[in-house]
């Protein structure tokens, strides 16, 4: 199992810049080939289509958005009630708002994504 959490890892950073563009329907905005590897090996639709709508809310308060995935710690978990969070802030410091998930069944511990221009990137394609 962490060898496929280490090789899935792996397989993200390779990606640099994008050849497609991809768009969410619900709410309209872009995402590229590594966000659409990432929602379909790590079955994290509802992680693109939390962090697509959440993040394009939230533009005009920043033009640069980074959504930061977090599973939570046994000791979080048990005093909080959640299983993960995912952090929207300016990537300085600044949050803008934090949702919490009561299951997840993410492969990665930990995951930053940026959206920029109305696009969902990995920072990799940045």
């Amino acid at each position: 199992m962490e060898t496929d959490k280490q090789s899935f890892k792996a397989a993200l950073e390779q990606f640099h810049g994008t050849e497609n563009y991809y768009r969410m329907p619900i709410c309209g905005t872009l995402y590229t080939d590594g966000i659409q590897f990432l929602a379909t090996e790590g079955k994290a639709f509802w992680l693109v289509t939390d962090a697509s709508i959440v993040a394009k809310s939230l533009q005009e308060k920043s033009g640069f958005i980074t959504v930061d995935f977090k599973k939570l710690t046994t000791d979080e978990r048990e005093k909080l009630g959640y299983a993960a969070k995912v952090t929207y802030s300016d990537g300085n410091g600044q949050v803008f708002t934090t949702q919490f998930y009561h299951l997840t069944d993410f492969p990665l511990e930990t995951l930053r994504l940026y959206f920029i221009d109305n696009i969902l990137l990995l920072p990799s394609e940045y």
